[in-house]
């Protein structure tokens, strides 16, 4: 289990992360979200131990992130790897070996293959895209017990990102490795994760499971036949709302069932209430608006 208790940090003087408190399960496929600039990239060097801990702790197993012991437990891999203009993939991977030296070279050679990529070319003439398909085969290779990523998605295509995933699924199940992600594409994620972290306002705004976010909110569009204030919605436990004329787009946080019940008892009954699919980046959306409205 990861324990991040308390955490502060500053860079340059200024403030990035405070009070920064979370548990992370074993076996868990966890995506941090937040806007850019929030501090998701500096949470995770935090954890890896890129960045020393200032103020608080992150514990793996009890065990400070600090601590030797831990470090070949831990694989972070950043949003832009550094590789010098002569690095071929060989010569990472020989680079990495000496500090995983159980890396599953069959795991790295297979990824390779189904993704084309020749070991012996060098990595600058790579698109970023290949460069990402090449260290996640060695992030996989590795099998490390918590694995750290940043933006992972970034690049990929399509096909790509479906043996990525289905990779990790494979791993997280297979080995009871716990991966924490970062992405701004939140649809990945919602297909992707089973839990997930915001952070907003350099600290935790909340956490949970995403299924459980997403089925808290109900979205639906409205149209009435004639102009109605926006005041008849006051009582009712609203997310967001956007009114277009006649047509009003509300998403209500309750279940879908006492939802309709609520429109369908407002004082200006709508003339069509349609149920509109919700997703989490729309949820994720809802709750930094939310948040902002009420700083």
């Amino acid at each position: 289990m990861i324990e991040i208790k308390n955490l502060f940090h500053t860079l340059g003087g200024k403030s990035i992360l405070e009070n920064v408190s979370l548990n992370v399960n074993d076996g868990s496929i966890l995506g941090v979200v937040g806007i850019n600039g929030a501090g998701k990239s500096t949470l995770l060097r935090l954890m890896c131990g890129v960045y020393k801990v200032q103020n608080g702790q992150i514990l793996y197993d009890g065990v400070s992130v600090e601590h030797e012991n831990i470090k070949n437990d831990i694989f972070f891999l950043p949003d832009d790897p550094y590789y010098t203009h002569n690095s071929t993939c060989k010569s990472v991977v020989d680079m990495y070996k000496a500090f995983y030296p159980d890396m599953d070279m069959e795991i790295y050679r297979a990824f390779m293959e189904k993704c084309g990529l020749d070991e012996k070319k060098y990595l600058r003439n790579f698109s970023k895209g290949m460069r990402r398909q090449f260290y996640i085969a060695v992030s996989l290779a590795v099998k490390p017990k918590y694995l750290l990523l940043d933006e992972a998605f970034d690049g990929l295509d399509p096909l790509s990102r479906k043996y990525f995933k289905d990779a990790i699924i494979e791993y997280t199940e297979m080995l009871n490795m716990t991966v924490v992600i970062t992405s701004h594409s939140l649809r990945e994620l919602e297909a992707f994760c089973d839990t997930f972290v915001l952070i907003d306002s350099k600290t935790v705004a909340t956490c949970g499971d995403i299924a459980e976010k997403v089925g808290n909110l109900c979205k639906y569009q409205l149209a009435f036949v004639q102009d109605v204030s926006m005041d008849i919605f006051d009582a009712l436990p609203v997310a967001s709302i956007n009114k277009t004329g006649k047509f009003v787009q509300i998403v209500l946080e309750c279940e879908n069932e006492k939802a309709r019940a609520l429109l369908e008892g407002l004082k200006i009954k709508p003339a069509v209430i349609e149920e509109m699919e919700m997703n989490f980046e729309e949820a994720f959306i809802n709750e930094v608006e939310r948040r902002n409205k009420n700083v």
